[in-house]
């Protein structure tokens, strides 16, 4: 079997422009295609993702697509910039990587879970995720402290028993903290609003649901270690992404506090994760499964974090094509913790890039059990989408 043709999407979404996937769909001479995603919606990156999957698109026409590793070592070694390669180059491999793993399940019948050894859990514990967008298929700013109590109890009113939140993202006047807000340390004020915060949404949901402090690299290690020891009393599951992802100051925040430590969605490849896993700076790791190098490296994360007890958590901002993998992966692996549930994932403008729309039940997910990944692109993207068709190996370096 062989590739003979990929095309690449790159969706814009008028409800919601800041939000823009890059997708692929992969062709074989067998008739059998896979779908797949560069997971850089968000930020700046995605008209990056888009010419980079392009780009590797070339290398891999012609190649069998059952070989994965194969074609993941072409990506990596033979291409100059992929070797320790940033978040665009990974995305870009994911995108066919997954693809390409969507083939294989349907080639053989099986889905993803079968193919990676088999489900060890059917029911996946699921959080709320991102609450200070509120909770509901409009993205909203949560200013007041009511908001988020609100968001809080309308998340666990449906099952959720554990939610996820930024409590330092927006300002109660309105507006976001900027950068000349998070750098050094954080005065009392700002300190105030975000325990208040924390207090009332764990006062409002009780002591048996699980609050994350979401932090979006947002403070620097300094002021990281005050919001820690600030939120303490309140019986916080962990602290992800304190600060900018980096194993020597990681090492200095997780030695200042009781709080585990979560972080991985801008940390690429097994050999960036090495670094925090022979520190222990993290306790739960969060690969995304679209921008890290595809469900072939993220396996191997995914294992090496079992040698260190680190637990897993994949982190879950894409199309219903990323959630619907990494349900496959936590179903499959040992040491799975909880999976997320962005707000984006019941947003129309997300729900309607795939065919299926794979949903919680009180707060438990299902592992979907067609081949391959178990979804696929909907119609929306396919005729609707800026799109590009690669179909000869022009690229030889």
């Amino acid at each position: 079997m062989k590739i003979t043709k990929i095309d690449v999407f790159q969706v814009s979404s008028p409800d919601n422009p800041v939000w823009r996937p890059v997708l692929c769909r992969v062709y074989t001479d067998k008739g059998i295609y896979g779908d797949g995603e560069a997971a850089m919606a968000y930020g700046v990156a995605s008209a990056g993702a888009f010419g980079m999957v392009q780009e590797l698109a070339n290398l891999v026409i012609g190649m069998n697509p059952l070989e994965n590793e194969v074609i993941w070592q072409k990506m990596y070694r033979s291409t100059f910039w992929g070797q320790n390669g940033g978040g665009v180059f990974t995305a870009a491999m994911s995108a066919i990587d997954m693809a390409v793993w969507d083939i294989r399940g349907k080639y053989f019948n099986a889905p993803l879970y079968t193919l990676l050894g088999g489900k060890m859990r059917d029911n996946l514990r699921t959080y709320a995720s991102q609450l200070q967008f509120g909770w509901g298929d409009t993205m909203k700013d949560m200013l007041t402290v009511d908001d988020y109590v609100r968001s809080a109890k309308k998340a666990v009113a449906e099952g959720y028993d554990c939610i996820k939140i930024d409590f330092f993202w927006y300002k109660p006047e309105g507006g976001r903290y900027q950068e000349d807000d998070q750098t050094t340390l954080l005065d009392p004020k700002t300190l105030e609003v975000v325990v208040e915060r924390v207090k009332a949404v764990r006062e409002a949901v009780g002591p048996y649901v699980d609050i994350i402090m979401e932090n979006h690299s947002l403070t620097d290690a300094q002021s990281a270690v005050q919001l820690a020891k600030a939120v303490e009393p309140y019986n916080i599951y962990y602290f992800e992404e304190p600060n900018t992802p980096d194993p020597h100051t990681a090492q200095y925040i997780s030695e200042k506090t009781n709080i585990p430590i979560a972080n991985g969605e801008r940390i690429y490849t097994r050999w960036q994760y090495t670094k925090f896993f022979e520190k222990n700076t993290i306790q739960v790791a969060q690969p995304d499964i679209g921008n890290c190098g595809g469900i072939t490296e993220v396996k191997k994360i995914c294992d090496l974090a079992y040698i260190y007890d680190v637990a897993v958590q994949l982190h879950a901002c894409g199309s219903p094509l990323s959630t619907a993998a990494a349900l496959h992966i936590e179903a499959a692996i040992p040491n799975f913790i909880v999976h997320e549930h962005h707000i984006i994932n019941i947003t129309p403008a997300n729900i309607r890039l795939c065919k299926y729309d794979y949903q919680p039940v009180n707060g438990k997910f299902k592992v979907p059990d067609l081949p391959g990944l178990g979804n696929e692109l909907s119609d929306y993207v396919l005729k609707e989408s800026k799109k590009v068709t690669i179909e000869d190996n022009k690229l030889a370096w």
